[in-house]
């Protein structure tokens, strides 16, 4: 994500990237000494302890990066009179809604990683700074490991049938445009929490069934020839998930004028970089 945002922050002035081993949100105590050595207008934090089901077993460590870093640099923020801008996750709510959340939804999540990460938005909150907190969902990219689209387009090449969980709603998100909204949003200096994710809806089987066509429509080969629609029962695991966590876009779309772009078409635009990179 930090590499998406990397480019259209690029109109506020010079950016500088923090790697991991220069800045551990691991070690929340240093983080402020490290901060005041590079005096920013803007810290965008976009990382997090984002291994769910670890969580569970690891909460202290949960805990340091998605809650204790960012109460650390939203301190330090309010001492440098510096604008911060944190990404959250729809895993603060716990899915039991039917309609898309909006921001001033009731929060309950179900498991350490989203509990860590309402935490890290209350210590933002209440710090006094000046912030912006965009809560997304369902994030996938060209760069970087582990994302959703790149695990698909593997097990599509490698076996004939895959299952995908169909009982699981939301909208799948392109972390490009993710990174444009949350530029849009700093320059105008937007304050509180906001939604973003692609327009549209989709189950992770839909959004499944999506990549290997547009994979195939692309020129790719795949060996898939069967996808199979499971319940989340069906596959079990440590932490639970929210059923529903589809996001509004009222918020979003009155502050910068115009809907995000539908997941399908984002999807296409993605596949095509990275194709283009030679990434898939």
């Amino acid at each position: 994500m930090g590499r998406e945002l990397a480019i259209p922050l690029s109109c506020f002035g010079s950016v500088q990237e923090a790697t991991r081993a220069s800045f551990d949100l691991a070690q929340p105590d240093v983080l402020g000494e490290k901060i005041r050595a590079f005096a920013p207008d803007i810290i965008v934090n976009s990382a997090a302890y984002t291994a769910v089901d670890r969580a569970e077993t690891e909460p202290e460590l949960a805990y340091a990066v998605n809650a204790l870093a960012p109460q650390a640099i939203a301190k330090v923020a309010k001492e440098i009179g510096a604008y911060v801008v944190h990404i959250s996750t729809d895993y603060v709510f716990d899915g039991s809604q039917s309609s898309p959340y909006r921001e001033t939804d009731a929060t309950n999540p179900l498991g350490v990683y989203g509990q860590s990460k309402f935490q890290g938005e209350i210590a933002i909150a209440d710090s006094g700074c000046n912030f912006l907190i965009v809560r997304t969902a369902w994030v996938y990219g060209v760069h970087g490991s582990g994302n959703f689209v790149k695990t698909m387009v593997r097990l599509g090449k490698e076996r004939q049938k895959v299952r995908v969980v169909a009982d699981q709603i939301g909208g799948p998100t392109w972390a490009k445009d993710l990174a444009e909204a949350i530029a849009a949003l700093t320059e105008q200096r937007a304050q509180g929490i906001y939604h973003y994710s692609n327009s549209g809806v989709a189950s992770w089987y839909d959004f499944a069934v999506a990549i290997f066509e547009e994979v195939e429509n692309l020129g790719i080969p795949l060996k898939v020839r069967q996808v199979v629609p499971i319940a989340t029962a069906a596959y079990p695991t440590p932490a639970r998930r929210p059923a529903y966590s589809v996001l509004s876009h009222q918020k979003i779309v009155e502050t910068l004028g115009s809907a995000p772009p539908h997941w399908r078409a984002s999807l296409r635009a993605m596949l095509h970089q990275a194709i283009s990179e030679g990434i898939v």
